[in-house]
């Protein structure tokens, strides 16, 4: 069974990864900064990457609530309410 835990690690060629905390498995995310971006946030990579991280996960959270409540809207009369709609904006 997988660890219901986990963390975020930086490795020794600089990249941070997103891993279950007991498991040598693939990271579940990694993100690299290229030089400009290091050179531009200085230090602050690991907590820029958590706080990407963080923000990935409560976007999950919000867009599977959406589609339960999607799901739920279209059990009961098959139509979307209040127009609603598919298309998505990514900024």
């Amino acid at each position: 069974m997988s660890s219901p835990f986990l963390e975020i690690v930086q490795l020794a060629d600089g990249q941070i990864v997103l891993k279950r905390s007991d498991e040598e498995s693939a990271p579940l995310v990694e993100i690299r900064f290229s030089e400009e971006s290091k050179d531009y946030i200085g230090d602050a990579g690991i907590d820029i990457a958590k706080a990407m991280i963080q923000a990935g996960i409560q976007a999950a959270a919000h867009i599977n609530e959406a589609n339960i409540t999607q799901d739920e809207l279209e059990d009961e009369g098959g139509e979307m309410v209040f127009g609603e709609s598919e298309e998505h904006t990514l900024h």
